[in-house]
């Protein structure tokens, strides 16, 4: 254990007694969390467990992609109970291409104001042809989305960035799609672990980066891959990766991010949240 994470655990444990504290950290609106981030917990213990272990960190917005056997009601009951809105979520690739307007309505009724895709189905490695028929997918998407006032987005996940001309497939993708009405997450891990840089990429298209993940990679792993697939615990505790946040955070605030989601994918995601939070709230971003 080093000593950086060492002293985290030990402010957080000092912590502990008192009410949960937003995680400002100089981001407006505070960051929110990403439920999948608390899966397993959810899955041993039910979504009441995992909603609760949310607003014990002070977690106020949240990003879905599942109900978990509920309505959308009763779901949005649940949220709206422990003070939570669930503003964001992510639906299927499938689901997308073959009825958006569906995927539209039941992102209207959880009230979200963003419903995007985490994963464009593709045959590895994903080439011209297939980042073209992605694209045709999103502008339709795009499309029945803002129809019901909704905004639609598309998360990079590391295997977009092969080489195409004097860029890569994900900028194909980028120039493919009208960029009033497809709009993208940048899930920072997934454009480090392919080895390209974060502030980069935002300030390549601003405006069009509605939300991100926070997400940071553990030192020493090697960059350049395009699977899409990491070990998950090489998520770490934001700060002690090889992430340069302060950068991030003020590239995203230039190119107008809107909303800041925690997804830590580690099985150690219980004693991972509240570090992270913690040095969101300490962090003058």
């Amino acid at each position: 254990m080093t000593r950086r994470l060492s002293a985290l655990i030990l402010i957080a444990a000092g912590c502990a007694s008192g009410a949960p504290t937003p995680p400002t950290s100089g981001l407006d609106p505070a960051p929110g969390l990403q439920l999948y981030s608390l899966r397993d917990e959810i899955k041993q213990k039910g979504i009441d467990a995992g909603l609760d272990r949310a607003k014990k960190e002070g977690i106020t917005l949240l990003e879905g992609g599942s109900t978990y056997g509920l309505t959308a009601a009763a779901f949005n009951e649940k949220v709206a109970a422990r003070g939570m809105k669930c503003v964001s979520g992510h639906f299927s690739y499938a689901r997308w291409k073959s009825d958006p307007d569906a995927v539209v309505a039941d992102a209207k009724a959880l009230g979200l104001e963003h419903a995007g895709c985490a994963w464009a189905d593709h045959q590895d490695p994903l080439d011209e042809g297939q980042a073209r028929e992605i694209a045709a997918v999103f502008n339709k998407a795009g499309a029945a989305a803002a129809k019901q006032g909704i905004k639609f987005f598309y998360h990079f996940h590391g295997f977009e960035f092969g080489k195409h001309g004097n860029g890569t497939l994900a900028d194909l993708i980028a120039r493919e799609t009208d960029p009033t009405l497809v709009f993208f997450q940048l899930d920072v891990l997934w454009v480090v672990f392919p080895g390209q840089d974060p502030v980069a990429w935002l300030e390549r298209y601003p405006g069009r980066w509605l939300s991100m993940h926070l997400k940071d990679l553990k030192k020493g792993v090697a960059t350049g891959s395009l699977t899409g697939h990491t070990d998950v615990r090489y998520n770490v505790v934001l700060g002690t990766g090889q992430v340069d946040w302060p950068a991030v955070f003020r590239a995203a605030k230039k190119v107008g991010v809107k909303y800041y989601f925690i997804e830590d994918e580690s099985p150690d995601v219980a004693t991972q949240l509240p570090l992270t939070l913690r040095y969101l709230r300490q962090g003058t971003f």
